[in-house]
């Protein structure tokens, strides 16, 4: 049997997408092998923070140099569906790495990960078909690489990225996703809004495993949990973080009552 992270590994440095999928997927299937012992003995050399497996197109400029068009019209829900698009591949590369890059971690952290990438291909899978289905191309259009910056700047500490990742970045999703499914309803294209409810609920669960996980090193490091996650979050995100709380999903996703109300002020 090809080694659990060797394939792990070739996965993230997939280029091409459909390549990254299976290899994705087959890694996945093959967890069910992973032993303590196996984690006991080291994962092996870790994929270079810096050169993840993505594929030629999109090109990566600053967010600030996005596209942007009213939902309105076709071009505005293509260009919508295509940043989703690649937040979910981003979250597969993101998910990857969590598996192959931190050693000394129990059993379950690297199974919870792994499923964890599986869901994000399978995310990824629906609005690329809904994206073909609008008429456009995962690649058609410019995007930005702020999740993977993110994951370059918590590549030395395991307890940083599940702090920053999942329960930052990804949390975010859960802020504003239900406005985005307003809004395409609002416009007639129903069937996407269903595929955000599916994402949405999994990415509940995806950040519960980040919060699970962020305890449990806090814990192992006798750190307090809220106050560590909120000083890492101060000095990563200075100027704050520019979004509404969903306070149902945040609770749903491991987020104390004390975390909220220092996220609500």
């Amino acid at each position: 049997m090809t080694d659990f992270f060797e394939i792990v590994r070739q996965a993230l440095q997939a280029s091409d997408m459909d390549q990254k999928l299976q290899l994705t997927r087959q890694a996945a299937a093959n967890a069910i092998h992973l032993n303590k012992q196996r984690i006991l003995d080291g994962l092996g050399e870790a994929v270079d923070v810096y050169s993840p497996g993505r594929p030629a197109q999109p090109i990566l400029v600053q967010a600030g140099k996005l596209p942007k068009r009213a939902m309105g019209s076709l071009e505005g829900r293509i260009i919508m569906m295509h940043a989703i698009a690649h937040i979910e591949f981003n979250a597969i590369n993101l998910a990857l790495d969590a598996v192959q890059r931190f050693e000394e971690m129990p059993l379950d952290y690297y199974r919870d990960w792994i499923q964890v990438a599986e869901e994000e291909a399978y995310h990824f899978e629906l609005i690329r078909t809904h994206l073909r289905h609008l008429g456009g191309e995962y690649g058609d259009y410019p995007a930005h690489n702020g999740l993977w910056e993110m994951a370059e700047t918590t590549a030395h500490d395991v307890l940083d990225r599940m702090a920053l990742v999942p329960r930052v970045l990804e949390a975010r999703g859960l802020d504003v996703t239900p406005n985005i499914q307003k809004k395409m309803r609002h416009v007639g294209d129903n069937h996407a809004a269903t595929l955000l409810d599916i994402i949405f609920k999994d990415e509940i669960g995806h950040v519960k495993v980040g919060s699970k996980w962020f305890r449990y090193i806090c814990k192992e490091r006798r750190l307090k949990p809220t106050d560590t996650f909120f000083t890492l979050v101060e000095k990563h995100f200075p100027r704050g973080i520019d979004t509404g709380v969903n306070l149902e999903a945040r609770k749903d996703a491991g987020f104390s009552e004390d975390e909220i109300k220092r996220l609500l002020a």
